[in-house]
């Protein structure tokens, strides 16, 4: 099994920078040997932060690679908004750019999840030069419409009304809630094995009080995970699902011709066969904008990272540098 980082051990690799005017706090982690071959950086969503990747840096490190692991922001100790274009793809995919720019780096290889798995997909778009390879877990690719179509009329989706109302934002404040909510949200169940969230509902609130504990996490990484929600609360987090009009007015002035466009790096997809919100079903019409696309499916939920570190990281490794079709760095 694949070593994991502790919560000490990330605690002293974070760094604060500022991009485009934002603070940002974000991990930087050198292989032992101090000699990087490339630099990779990983990119979560909600509700995660950069600690997400704790299963993967330590392992993308003893590739010989440099790990960059950015709070998002809204996260941690980043910058957050209550104003919803902070939280842009296209807003990400330039602060990226610009950190990567700060680091003094003309090639990257982008790796993301949940809203970082959307995320990296854009600054491939955005920011083409600058990407040498990229993977995404969980998250599949799917270009703007002729006209906007609100992600939450897909049944999958429908918990993203829910995300960006108030309900979360007015009602998860304080470390007990945020506690609770998380609990919920990483698959802790009541005694009666009731679940805490659903894709069609959203979070079930009135049963966060009864939630246990998640198998996911330890105690030492939820107080972790608690402590950094608790600085900037619900608010700047659930931004992400505020911008899904304004995300499609970006990718639309780009005026691309998705009949005919391919992305030019080499992509990694990885499904998880229980992901509830983003079933690997979704990504069966993904490989024409690819000119090379490889997939790889693992035995999960929506916390494939967590669940399964080790097929996870195996797949990543192959198509880095092994497996034919892929990166080979």
């Amino acid at each position: 099994m694949a070593p994991k980082l502790s919560v000490s051990e990330a605690k002293s690799l974070y760094k604060t920078t500022t991009l485009n005017g934002q603070k940002y706090s974000y991990m930087l982690s050198e292989p032992q040997n101090g000699s990087a071959t490339d630099t990779i950086f990983l990119i979560h969503g909600f509700p995660d932060m950069s600690y997400g990747w704790r299963n993967q840096i330590p392992f993308l490190n003893s590739l010989g690679l440099r790990v960059v692991v950015p709070d998002m922001l809204g996260y941690g100790h980043s910058s957050t908004s209550s104003d919803p274009k902070f939280m842009t793809y296209k807003r990400a995919a330039d602060d990226i750019a610009a950190l990567a720019a700060e680091l003094k780096l003309s090639k990257i290889i982008l790796g993301g999840h949940d809203w970082g798995g959307a995320t990296v997909y854009r600054v491939a778009l955005f920011h083409p030069d600058l990407v040498s390879a990229v993977f995404s877990v969980c998250t599949p690719f799917g270009p703007p419409g002729e006209e906007y179509r609100d992600m939450a009329e897909m049944p999958n989706f429908k918990y993203q009304i829910q995300f960006r109302g108030d309900e979360i934002v007015e009602q998860v404040k304080g470390e007990e809630k945020i506690r609770q909510f998380l609990n919920a949200m990483y698959g802790g169940r009541t005694k009666e094995k009731e679940v805490g969230f659903g894709v069609e509902h959203g979070v079930y609130l009135d049963k966060l009080v009864r939630i246990g504990e998640t198998p996911l996490l330890s105690k030492e990484e939820m107080d972790f995970y608690v402590e950094r929600f608790a600085v900037n609360g619900m608010q700047g987090p659930t931004n992400w699902y505020r911008t899904g009009k304004l995300n499609y007015e970006d990718e639309k002035a780009m005026n691309i011709d998705w009949s005919t466009y391919k992305f030019k790096m080499p992509f990694l997809f990885i499904g998880g066969a229980r992901d509830a919100a983003l079933p690997p079903a979704m990504s069966k019409n993904m490989d024409k904008y690819f000119r090379s696309l490889t997939r790889g499916e693992v035995n999960a939920s929506h916390w494939a990272l967590w669940e399964k570190p080790d097929e996870v990281n195996l797949y990543i490794k192959e198509f880095l540098f092994g497996s034919a079709g892929a990166a080979k760095l």
